[in-house]
């Protein structure tokens, strides 16, 4: 592996994409997870625990589709375009996501609120799905002619191994929230969350050991990047231990360890995604057609304007999202103020 401005891009848009599967897929996670709260005050309670910092983590995804436009544009026109379908979808949920949470507690009525739980829960599920659903597709193998063109359909996406990872996902997003909402809530809300930390493990874990058997068995070329630098062998290892360390610190009360470990576990998955698929970045079912970081990147000038960019760019991110976390810090507590 060597490091030129085309593999910094690569961990760049990477990094990007990790943070926002860290950062949001807790909020869609509480989202799969909010239908199964007994009461309307629960349901506020885990809406008021993402309310602060929905938006702000999502401008990790923008950042990530702008990174990925600037340095890989043949990758950001083939996908988006051969994906356009699946994309409307996508962004129907997010909207239908973000509209239920402001527009639930605008009416008293029981029929008004729980409509709207449904479409949160709901538009939150199916964001998770899809987003699988299309890591899963780049990883596969997608149809692409011999323009650099999607040759395919939504049905072609619609593969089994996508569904599969697609449901992985899920489950790693509901595992994440539930980690979350034991980290926001107190007394009995955090007592019924911490048995649903228990059983989103076990189904992402089930999950997760059948997408890496599938993914072995029918893309050992997952593991050629490993095989050659066994040192990098550590990251599944580290990502192992990450995953067995949450019931561990949920057990002793160690919460905030709990979730840095659930976040580890996320950058850990999405870091062996990359192992795997380095130096491509979507793969075509006719690997000559393969989008590569050398073959449909920007000019050389480009990646090193828009890395200086980047640099300036991103710690203002970071630093914005670490103020809010800052700010609202702490359990979740109902005033007049609340959603």
């Amino acid at each position: 592996m060597t490091f030129d401005l085309n593999t910094v891009w690569f961990l760049l848009v990477g990094a990007l994409l990790s943070g926002y599967a860290v950062l949001d897929g807790f909020d869609l996670g509480v989202g799969t997870l909010h239908l199964f709260a007994r009461t309307d005050e629960q349901r506020r309670i885990f809406l008021n625990s993402i309310g602060p910092v929905w938006d702000g983590n999502e401008v990790w995804l923008v950042t990530g589709g702008g990174a990925l436009f600037a340095a890989f544009p043949i990758v950001y026109a083939t996908v988006f375009s051969g994906f356009y379908l699946a994309m409307v979808l996508l962004l129907v949920a997010l909207i239908f996501r973000a509209v239920a949470i402001e527009f639930r507690s605008k009416q008293r009525g029981e029929w008004w609120r729980r409509g709207w739980d449904r479409s949160f829960s709901i538009a939150s599920t199916v964001s998770s799905l899809l987003m699988g659903i299309a890591f899963a597709n780049v990883i596969w193998g997608i149809p692409i002619d011999a323009s650099g063109e999607f040759a395919g359909s939504l049905l072609t996406l619609l593969n089994p191994y996508a569904l599969l990872t697609g449901l992985t996902t899920v489950a790693l997003f509901a595992m994440h929230g539930s980690i979350y909402l034991v980290l926001k809530t107190d007394g009995d809300v955090q007592q019924m969350v911490i048995t649903w930390v228990n059983r989103t493990i076990i189904f992402f874990v089930v999950c997760y050991a059948t997408t890496t058997m599938a993914t072995l068995i029918y893309r050992p070329e997952m593991t050629m990047v490993i095989k050659a630098h066994p040192i990098l062998f550590a990251l599944p290892v580290l990502t192992m231990l990450a995953i067995a360390n949450v019931p561990r610190s949920i057990h002793h009360a160690r919460f905030g360890w709990a979730f840095l470990s659930s976040s580890a576990a996320v950058f850990g998955l999405f870091g062996l995604v990359g192992l795997g698929m380095f130096p491509t970045l979507v793969r075509a079912t006719n690997s000559a057609r393969s989008l590569t970081i050398y073959n449909a990147a920007s000019s050389a000038q480009t990646l090193t304007i828009m890395l200086i960019i980047a640099l300036v760019g991103i710690p203002l991110v970071l630093a914005y999202t670490i103020s809010i976390y800052w700010i609202f810090r702490g359990k979740v507590r109902l005033d007049s103020m609340s959603y």
